[in-house]
Parts: structure tokens; sequence; C-alpha cells
């Protein structure tokens, strides 16, 4: 009974901010005509606002977000050409991204650095664990073997909490740009507000739900070495 309540626990803490994310991004998505414009046109409005004309908004089919190194806010198609409430509210948590990079965010630095080293360590850190049980076997020592399979899930588990650590970024980007600036320019209905700060948290969580959810890769690798 123990451990099927701690299972069940560890499946809502995994699975829960990304359930939660998607069904808030899917909930406000209708009416599919909320906004006079797109994601993508109020995204340039107010970069343009922000003196930002260099920032480029552009379509991506890899998940909405900022790129600090090409200067560039990138939006899923219905984010990009949505006149959803969900649309218009990412867009502007993007913008708030780039307005972090022109003012240089501390922790926006911070978290780029971070994410480019991490992408390495996380493609040893699969090849550690690929190679782990056989240098256990070939040098007759099963604690190299552990002490190698250890450093694996160590580096695999970097992604998950560099964005757990640079969670700040997202609510600044969230609650100290987005939200002021939908607020100034009186780009929100009245009666959105509300649904746009559900949003903005939702916006604020994506990355660390992805994170969580590449937990799931270390348990992957404990199930296959186990066999």
């Amino acid at each position: 009974m123990a451990i099927a309540i701690f299972i069940l626990l560890v499946l809502v803490v995994v699975f829960g901010p990304g359930i939660w994310v998607q069904r808030v991004l899917a909930r406000y998505s209708e009416p599919a005509d909320r906004y006079s414009g797109t994601g993508a046109e109020l995204a340039r409005h107010l970069l343009k606002l922000h003196g930002l004309d260099t920032v480029v908004v552009e379509p991506t089919e890899t998940g909405d977000h900022y790129d600090p190194d090409d200067k560039a806010v990138r939006l899923t198609p219905d984010k990009f050409d949505g006149r959803s409430l969900t649309a218009i509210t990412v867009a502007a948590h993007e913008v708030g991204h780039a307005l972090q990079d022109h003012r240089d965010f501390a922790p926006l630095r911070l978290r780029t650095r971070l994410v480019k080293a991490t992408r390495g360590i996380e493609r040893i850190g699969a090849g550690v664990l690929m190679i782990s049980p056989f240098l256990g076997m070939a040098t007759r020592a099963p604690t190299i073997g552990l002490l190698t399979f250890a450093a694996g899930l160590l580096t695999l588990g970097t992604s998950a909490l560099v964005h757990l650590v640079t969670l700040p970024t997202e609510f600044d980007a969230s609650f100290g740009r987005a939200l002021p600036m939908l607020d100034e320019n009186r780009i929100l209905k009245n009666v959105d507000r509300p649904h746009a700060r559900r949003l903005l948290t939702a916006a604020a969580l994506t990355y660390v739900s992805a994170s969580l959810m590449s937990l799931l890769n270390i348990a992957r690798w404990f199930a296959i070495l186990r066999r």
C-alpha cells in the first residue's frame, strides 16, 4: 500500500505540472479569434514599443521560446498565427524574455550559459550510462560500474536542475515583463486578465514540466540496467 502511494505521488509530481500546463494552454486557445491581431503581430508590436526592432519573430515547430543568440522570438504556428488568448499571452511572455536580454537580466544570462553547458553534459551522461555495466564487467570491479552509473544519472538530471534553479527567470518574464506590458498597452479584454495570469503561470512552468518529464529517462535507464 505504501509503495503504491509513493508511486502515485511520484507520478503526480512528474506528470502533474505538464498536464496542468497543457490543459490551461488548450482551454484558452478557444475561441480562436478572441483578438483582432495574431500572436506574431503582438510580439512585433511590443518589441517595437521597446526599441527592439532587430529582434525577429519567427514560426517554429520546436516549442515557443526566445533565442538570445539569434535574437529571435519563436512561436509555434498556433501562437504565431493564432488570435486566441493563449496566443496573445504566450507571445507577450516570450517578448518578456527578449526584454530581459535587452536589459542584461543576470538570471537569463546564467540560464543561457547553463543550458549550453548541459547539452554536452547530457550527451556524455547518456554515453556513460550505456557503458557503465560493460565497464563493471570488464574490470571485474562492480564499484567502478556503480560510480560510472551514478555519474551518468547526475548528468542526465542536470537539465531538470537548471530549469528549476532558473525558474525565477520564467516568472519575471511572465509577471515582471509580460503582464505589465499587456496592462500598459490595454491589450487584454478586462474579463481576460485573471485567465491571462493563469496562462502566464503555465508559460513560466513549461520548462519545469518538460524537465520533470525528462527525469523519466533516468527511470528508463534504471529499468534497462536491471534487466
